[in-house]
């Protein structure tokens, strides 16, 4: 799908997509911010178990407000915005804060854990599961006991991905963008910091399972 839209949308074959080859020193900032992405999306498996798909997935969509910071801190988007524009601007980042604020501090109650054992039961019956062991590993349990060791071709995935990331590095150059290099290493340091302090939080409570 993302194909034909590029093919259709895009311009066919002259789309820029088709000619990443010719700029391959921008490549590896695509695949770094593809890396991140992923790592953010990890976290999300872990708020969408732990907190339920109607908690994880609206809090874990307020990454627009990183993408907010970035596009005006960083890069000057709203430099040349009109002050209507920049107070719709606060106005929509304000109500996702408190949204989020919302959800985070709601807490399930009773009658909520038992619609979702019912609802766990009731697949169970439906699939011919194990009820018991269906719910050891919705919660992370069944991973504790089975000590398995990484398969070889999972080293093959590693090398071979960070052989590529090497490979595009080594021809990387820094994009002529004009950047606020002062708040962009406030930014990378603040996301370090929740990236750290969520990771071990995380870490601490549930072993990664």
């Amino acid at each position: 799908m993302m194909f034909a839209l590029t093919f259709f949308l895009d311009g066919g074959t002259h789309s820029s997509v088709f000619h990443m080859a010719h700029s391959r020193s921008l490549l590896f900032w695509l695949f770094l911010g593809g890396f991140v992405w992923v790592i953010g999306d990890l976290f999300q498996q872990f708020a969408a178990k732990y907190l339920g798909i109607g908690r994880g997935i609206p809090l874990s969509n307020t990454n627009q407000l990183w993408g907010l910071a970035w596009g005006a801190l960083v890069f000057g988007e709203l430099a040349t915005a009109d002050p209507r524009h920049k107070l719709f601007v606060l106005a929509g980042s304000l109500t996702m804060i408190f949204g989020a604020l919302g959800i985070s501090t709601a807490v399930a109650s009773s009658r909520e854990h038992l619609s979702n054992n019912s609802a766990l039961e009731r697949e169970c019956d439906r699939y011919g599961m194990d009820y018991l062991e269906v719910l050891a590993s919705q919660s992370g349990e069944d991973f504790g006991s089975r000590n398995e060791r990484r398969r070889w071709w999972d080293v093959v995935i590693v090398a071979a991905a960070t052989g590529v990331f090497i490979w595009l590095g080594a021809e990387a150059k820094i994009p002529p963008i004009h950047m606020n290099l002062r708040r962009l290493a406030m930014l990378v340091v603040v996301m370090l910091v929740a990236l750290i302090g969520a990771g071990y939080l995380l870490w601490r409570n549930t072993r990664f399972s």
